[in-house]
């Protein structure tokens, strides 16, 4: 018998060298998925005045499950605490207009991007600001260093001594932080609802932040003034587009995600939406 055991102990350990550690364990069936929000990003997710939550991601999710034959709960979640709430298991997935940026995917996963606009600055209209150089053209970190950093060069001489608000923990921080840290005041806000009050008050000079949160902001009642200015920067460290934030370990919900997104793009169902909330197609392509 004790000979028997021993074959059959060999034969487990043989099947799991072939087959992987993770071969013999079952794979987790998803009927339930909890999503988290911000709820404070337009056009990406917002609250209405009665508390519901609305915008590009809420009619996103929506669909995704659909497709995915899953139920979903939403809900909104502070955006510096998101990240570690998904990790403690308080929900299951983060759609919140996040970039998937290598630093971000040191402790978490990300679906397939369904979104991309880039970064860029807004200013009032009657800043000195107005007509910074290179308004709307799109600089890659990823394909073109040559030309962000003489972008960079060009913003230095008229940001200097100039205070920038800008969302904490958000890629736009970041940047910031790396290529004009020193050069103007970096003032962080846990919204940017928050930071459109500062510069609507006059309080600071500039904010960053996505493109697309900036063009709907401008259209916004009390911020008549506000319009986008400079060059707008995507890619690297501002990473490939808007995804679902995952934890890394599961596999098989990254995978659900992945198809559900891949067949919205096939479909025409992101270009839809995102017509309906940006005015223009954010699709990656």
């Amino acid at each position: 018998m004790k000979t028997i055991g021993k074959i059959v102990l060999l034969a487990i350990a043989s099947a799991t060298l072939v087959l992987g550690p993770g071969a013999m364990a079952q794979e987790k069936t998803w009927t339930k998925i909890r999503i988290a929000t911000e709820g404070a990003f337009a056009p990406w997710n917002f609250t209405k005045p009665d508390g519901t939550l609305d915008g590009f991601e809420i009619d996103l999710y929506k669909d995704l499950c659909k497709r995915m034959k899953v139920e979903c709960t939403i809900e909104a979640q502070s955006f510096d605490g998101i990240i570690p709430a998904l990790n403690a298991g308080k929900f299951d997935a983060i759609m919140a207009g996040m970039s998937a940026t290598a630093k971000r995917e040191e402790v978490m996963a990300f679906s397939e991007a369904y979104g991309t606009t880039g970064q860029t600055f807004a200013v009032l209209k009657s800043s000195s600001l107005v007509n910074l150089p290179e308004k709307g053209k799109a600089f890659s970190l990823a394909t073109n260093e040559a030309g962000v950093a003489a972008a960079i060069e060009e913003l230095k001489p008229l940001l200097k001594g100039k205070i920038i608000g800008v969302q904490g923990s958000s890629i736009a921080a970041n940047f910031l932080d790396k290529y004009l840290k020193g050069t103007a005041e970096i003032r962080e806000y846990k919204t940017t609802e928050q930071h459109d009050l500062d510069l609507t008050a006059g309080r600071i000079d500039t904010i960053m932040a996505s493109t697309a949160y900036l063009s709907g902001a401008a259209g916004k009642a009390g911020n008549e003034e506000m319009t986008m200015a400079g060059p707008r920067f995507q890619g690297g460290m501002l990473g490939r587009g808007s995804s679902v934030g995952l934890r890394k370990s599961d596999l098989e919900l990254k995978a659900l995600f992945d198809k559900a997104i891949a067949e919205a793009k096939a479909d025409g169902t992101i270009e839809k939406l995102s017509i309906k909330y940006f005015g223009y197609d954010v699709t990656p392509r």
